[in-house]
Formats: C-alpha cells, sequence, structure tokens
C-alpha cells in the first residue's frame, strides 16, 4: 500500500436508489472524509424520500463472498454496518468481522425507516444482540432503537449500561426524536457518560441522517481518532451536512456530504 492511500472502511449497509440513506450515504460520507469507501450490499430496497415500500435481503453466502474477497485483497481500517436484511445476514457479517477483530467496527442498528417501516423483525434484533454487539466499537442507536435494543428500558442511560453489558465498547445515543430545544447525543462507556454534546435542531426532516454519523465516525476512526474525538468529530461533520441539505423529492431532505466543495 502507498503512504498516499486513503484509509479504506468497509460498510455492509443496504441499498438505497435515492443516494441519502443506506450503502450510498455511506460511501458518500466516507469519500467526503478522505478515505476510500468500500461496500458489501446486504440488502435492496424499494424506496424514495418518503419511505420504504420493499427489501430483499441479499444470500448470506453472497454476502460473505463479497467481503471476503476484497478483505483478501486490501487492508481495511474500519467496519460500519447499517441495514443488514436478516438474521442470517446478521450471522455472515459477525462471522466477517469476528475474523478481524483489530479493526474497529461501528454499528448503526436501523430498525425502522424515518416513516416508520420496519427494516428489521424480532429473530434479527435478537440476532444483533447475540453477534453483533459484542463485536462493536461503538452503537449509535436514537433512543427509539436504544429502547428496543435495551427490552424496553425508559432512561436513556440505563439503556446505554444494558447495551454496554451486552458488548459493546461504546454507545453513542442519538436526541433527535426526543422532545429537548436541542439534539443531545451522548456518548457512554462502562464507566458512564464520556461526552455529551448539543446541537441546535435543525427544523426539516432528513433521509440518511443516522447512516451518515455511522459511517463519519468510522472514517474518523479509519483515519487514527480514538473514539470520543471520532464521535465529536462526526457529529459536527453530520449537523453541518443536514444544515446543508437539499430537497430532490417530495418526503425527506437529502445531507448535503460534499458541503466543503
Amino acid at each position: 500500500m502507498s503512504s498516499r492511500s486513503p484509509a479504506a472502511v468497509l460498510s455492509f449497509a443496504a441499498s438505497d436508489p435515492t443516494g441519502g440513506a443506506g450503502i450510498q450515504a455511506d460511501l458518500l460520507t466516507i469519500a467526503a472524509l478522505g478515505c476510500h469507501p468500500l461496500s458489501v450490499v446486504t440488502a435492496i430496497t424499494v424506496q424514495d424520500t418518503r419511505g420504504v415500500e420493499r427489501m430483499t435481503p441479499i444470500d448470506p453466502p453472497l454476502i460473505s463472498a463479497q467481503a471476503h474477497r476484497l478483505l483478501e485483497d486490501m487492508p481495511v481500517a474500519a467496519f460500519k454496518a447499517g441495514v443488514l436484511g436478516s438474521s442470517q445476514n446478521v450471522r455472515a457479517v459477525s462471522e466477517v468481522v469476528a475474523k478481524h477483530s483489530a479493526v474497529p467496527f461501528v454499528v448503526d442498528p436501523v430498525l425502522a425507516s424515518g416513516r416508520g417501516d420496519p427494516l428489521a423483525q424480532d429473530e434479527t434484533i435478537e440476532a444483533l444482540r447475540e453477534l453483533i454487539l459484542p463485536q462493536t466499537t461503538m452503537l449509535t442507536p436514537n433512543s427509539l432503537e436504544a429502547r428496543r435494543l435495551a427490552d424496553g428500558a425508559k432512561d436513556l442511560a440505563e439503556c446505554a449500561r444494558r447495551l454496554l453489558d451486552q458488548g459493546c465498547e461504546y454507545v453513542l445515543i442519538t436526541g433527535t426524536h426526543e422532545e429537548d430545544s436541542d439534539v443531545v447525543n451522548t456518548l457512554y462507556d462502562a464507566s458512564g457518560v464520556v461526552r455529551e454534546d448539543r446541537w441546535p435542531r435543525l427544523p426539516a426532516s432528513y433521509h440518511g441522517s443516522g447512516c451518515t454519523l455511522a459511517s463519519a465516525i468510522a472514517a474518523e476512526l479509519a483515519k487514527g481518532l480514538d473514539p470520543p474525538e471520532a464521535a465529536h468529530a462526526a457529529q459536527r461533520f453530520t449537523w453541518e451536512a443536514l444544515a446543508a441539505g437539499f430537497r430532490l423529492g417530495g418526503g425527506q431532505l437529502l445531507p448535503n456530504r460534499f458541503f466543503r466543495s
């Protein structure tokens, strides 16, 4: 690898034809932050900026084959996972990541679309708890996802504690769905609160904000930042991308990941 080669980040996620979320959002974000994006498609969706109409998971052996072919050919500095599509796909991804345990692993546990369309069934959620969380460097649930993953705990600090007990090194719970005047994002580790960041609440609704945040964290980890610094830098990038967002469709706005150019 040339000394000028950018760090590579491998994303496991579903395809989103709008480019707002999913694997396309990850690729745009990772590239915008100066890393080289690699991708393993886990599902194909039919969706627009209003919501998801259909999702078809990729067969697990094809997920494994995509990943192994890449990893045999080039080094990866960070992994990121989004929608995996099925419990079988969760297992396939977990087996790949387990063979590269020194590589940071950022997980965005997307359980539903912005409209509320379900993207993970109960068996998939249980597989995430059992197979993915114990390998996760940083989990990035919104408050709704955190409560569901933590078996319905209401207090977000308690949600974080339960998720950390399942093996996550860090949990960053985002406050977009809470009622605070600002969006409050809190990073936890086993010792408690590591940092709390407040961001002005933007007036619009955005397609792919969670994907942007998680893939930005993965990119910052790939560039060598430690997890708390990576979480803050990624939040700033995400907020600025949302603030510069634009409308192409009739639903949510799309983040502008290239707002700096």
